[in-house]
């Protein structure tokens, strides 16, 4: 048995909604659907969202309104449901929630930005997005501990490699691309943790976030800012891994992952 997982940063699931999403929902034919920065509490969401045919859905919504927030559409029901990891400073936020099943689990994550998110800009959040890569980090190796297979996905905010984004020499002083970020990412994989889209493709230009003031998607100038993650001991199940650049709706595209279940 197969499960088809999407991963996708809408940037406002009222704001999609208005853009065809309820359609593309269905296109996906998915089984589970990851959404990361919904910008929308539970009772927010738009009706035709709520109550999709076939779906449960798991919502962690961000206590200040109208920002960031994850949710979980599965027709796989699971045993357990968690959100948070129990640290309140980043659990107010809504930026992780998970679904446990018998054999495997499935987080979905926000991760945050390293200071564009607010009016300052800057580096005005690296320090906390710094804080909480490891605090994530130091929690999926506990999570492993009880259950080795594991997959994660969201919007990581940071793209690894050169081969990553259009433009790395301009943007290696931006965070996103700084050193520090970049880093984290190497200390995931050497932790056992797989790039599962570099499983099946190395080639360059394949991004998942383009900046909308510039047009950047019609250019391909992007970044490579979104993932799927896996365990070690999951490889065996990953049987394919693509981004759905074709889909609109949101400066991010949706990845698909097609998992051994």
């Amino acid at each position: 048995m197969t499960t088809t997982i999407i991963n996708w940063n809408v940037n406002g699931v009222r704001a999609i909604h208005g853009k065809g999403f309820s359609q593309i929902f269905d296109d996906f034919e998915a089984d589970i659907i990851c959404l990361q920065e919904i910008k929308a509490k539970p009772e927010q969401f738009p009706e035709e969202l709520l109550h999709k045919a076939g779906y449960e859905l798991y919502v962690n919504s961000a206590q200040r309104p109208g920002y960031s927030g994850t949710a979980i559409w599965s027709r796989v029901k699971p045993k357990e449901v968690v959100t948070g990891f129990g640290i309140e400073k980043f659990d107010c936020e809504g930026r992780v929630i998970g679904l446990r099943f018998d054999d495997w689990e499935l987080y979905t994550i926000y991760f945050p930005n390293g200071g564009a998110d607010l009016p300052e800009g800057g580096f005005a959040r690296l320090d906390y997005k710094m804080e909480f890569y490891d605090e994530f980090l130091k929690y999926m190796k506990n999570r492993r501990k009880v259950c080795p297979d594991i997959v994660f996905c969201g919007d990581v905010n940071t793209a690894h490699k050169s081969i990553d984004l259009a433009r790395p020499k301009a943007n290696e002083k931006i965070t996103g691309f700084l050193p520090c970020e970049r880093a984290w990412i190497d200390e995931l994989i050497a932790a056992g943790f797989v790039d599962v889209f570099r499983e099946f493709d190395k080639e360059p230009d394949r991004y998942t976030w383009w900046d909308y003031k510039t047009r950047a998607r019609s250019r391909n100038v992007g970044w490579r800012i979104d993932y799927f993650f896996a365990t070690e001991s999951a490889r065996p199940r990953l049987i394919s891994c693509s981004h759905l650049t074709e889909v609109m709706g949101s400066d991010h595209c949706p990845l698909k992952l097609v998992f051994k279940t």
